[in-house]
């Protein structure tokens, strides 16, 4: 937990807890057994009364309370020793991996609600595949503890079944060979209430993962106090929609605080109304977005130096597949698995990138190097002047790179994407779900054109076969006589004499001297 000022975080301010599971006994054990011993009995005592404040049989958020009445339960001193120590508590609990506490704005009451979002402990595999939870319990009870403690929570295997010679089969019957959905009727009442019960008990807005989230206290830190935009930059204090807004466009983008605040403090940035021109920046950071690229090129060379130093101290990137989901996707606007992805994601979790990522990330994960200029160039120009939006972008990717690019002979143009993309205008299709309809006609459409070329072609070969197979047996009605070819005497030398030659020239005078005289 992160709180610098203690009078941002007393027992006055009020709280509530969400949980989306119920504590079974393998939880139990797990808390007891392999928890407990790293965080201590009063964190896991906390855990557990957080837990109860929504009821067993629900899942959901529990009703806003006053944190007087956490102290008095746990038996803390409402005051600035007490704060310090539900503090310390709570920030082992996160720590491990069993809670996240936020703090949320309400600028109609100028006030803050800390909601403690509570995580199920992790199963017996799944912990001790986790290294560092690991090694840290190996640290608190020992080497050999922990062993035992992995024997008690894993059953044995049957004897023989880890040998090299026994084969498994898996035989089971997925989903669709069993049931049959009724995909040709949408059920309009059903998906609005299961909206409704999504949105009371999550928000629908988009969230990005901790680390990507820009924080108003960084961006006036860095802020110079000079700029004539200051005054607009203060008033996003009380303006989270837009601090949202930041915070997608520097995901998306790839930018640090200080490239926010280098383009906060430009001219443009703001309307006159101090509102952001979420389209300007947006433009801009694309603008800066490709100008990073090719820096980056060039410092490619230098950083390949220290590639192993930066490997052990730099923590992994996270994946797209792990980035909180925006938006739901029906199964009947399902597209399959391209086949570089496959063992990579599920058909689940790739739809859900697809209707939730910017198109930048999407193009990064078909291109794992680098993104050549030329396919950047197309989509950034779609993103700009086309204004698409990005599930419709995505689906337009899937379409290009994972259908049409695997065919042989076919090409990527732009001449080609500006046409699909004007198509695409002109049907209005706005939303993913037309994205999908419309890139389903498009390969129905390609493979009903490819049928017919392969019947032409199949028609034209074999009318020359019939007109080929129709003379044999007779002989044409004109054909041209055979021409006997003469073959040339090079190995025969002449053998002419001299009186033979006298002869022939006497013969030639005379028969000369006749057509004169005739």
């Amino acid at each position: 937990m992160r709180i610098k000022n203690l009078l941002h975080f007393t027992e006055n301010h009020r709280y509530c807890v969400y949980r989306e599971f119920g504590l079974g006994s393998l939880d139990e054990r797990m808390l007891n057994l392999v928890y407990q011993p790293l965080t201590g009995a009063f964190a896991i005592s906390l855990y557990r009364l957080l837990c109860d404040h929504v009821n067993a049989q629900q899942v959901g958020y529990s009703p806003v309370e006053q944190q007087r009445g956490l102290f008095l339960t746990l038996g803390l001193e409402p005051g600035e020793r007490g704060r310090k120590q539900l503090m310390e508590q709570a920030s082992l609990l996160e720590a491990v991996g069993l809670l996240q506490t936020s703090r949320v704005y309400f600028p109609d009451q100028d006030d803050y609600i800390y909601e403690y979002e509570l995580q199920q402990p992790l199963a017996p595999g799944e912990f001790f595949r986790t290294q560092h939870l690991t090694l840290l319990l190996r640290d608190k009870i020992g080497k050999f503890a922990v062993l035992s403690l992995r024997e008690q929570f894993f059953g044995k295997q049957p004897e023989g079944w880890d040998s090299p010679s026994v084969q498994k089969e898996n035989i089971s019957q997925p989903f669709y060979d069993i049931f049959e959905l009724n995909t040709h009727v949408i059920d309009y009442e059903l998906e609005q209430a299961l909206t409704e019960v999504s949105t009371q008990t999550r928000s629908n807005q988009p969230k990005l993962s901790e680390d990507d989230l820009i924080n108003y206290a960084d961006i006036i830190r860095y802020f110079p106090r000079g700029s004539r935009n200051r005054q607009f930059v203060e008033k996003l204090r009380f303006q989270p929609e837009q601090m949202n807004v930041l915070s997608y466009i520097a995901y998306k983008y790839k930018l640090d605080i200080q490239d926010i605040c280098r383009m906060l403090d430009e001219d443009g940035i703001f309307t006159a109304e101090g509102e952001l021109a979420e389209e300007e920046i947006q433009r801009r950071a694309n603008l800066q977005f490709r100008q990073g690229k090719k820096r980056m090129e060039e410092r490619q060379i230098h950083e390949a130096k220290v590639v192993s130093l930066r490997q052990q101290n730099q923590e992994p990137d996270e994946q797209p597949q792990d980035l909180p989901v925006e938006h739901a996707v029906e199964m009947e606007y399902y597209l399959e698995v391209p086949r570089q992805f496959t063992g990579k994601c599920d058909i689940h979790q790739y739809n859900m990138m697809l209707r939730n990522q910017p198109y930048t990330r999407m193009l990064e994960m078909f291109y794992p190097g680098s993104v050549p200029n030329s396919i950047n160039d197309i989509f950034e120009h779609i993103d700009i002047n086309y204004k698409l939006p990005e599930e419709v972008m995505n689906v337009l990717i899937h379409y290009l790179l994972a259908v049409k690019m695997s065919q042989p002979g076919e090409r990527l143009s732009s001449k080609f994407v500006d046409w699909i993309v004007t198509n695409m205008l002109n049907q209005q299709v706005n939303t993913y779900e037309k994205a999908v309809r419309y890139v389903r006609e498009q390969n129905k459409l390609d493979l009903r054109i490819s049928d017919q070329a392969k019947l032409k072609g199949k028609e034209s070969a074999g009318g020359a076969a019939k007109r080929t197979g129709r003379n044999y047996g007779r002989t044409p009605a004109r054909t041209k006589p055979e021409i006997p070819i003469v073959e040339g005497s090079q190995g025969k030398s002449s053998s002419i004499s001299d009186e033979e030659l006298a002869e022939v020239l006497r013969m030639a005078e005379q028969m000369q001297s006749g057509k004169n005289g005739g």
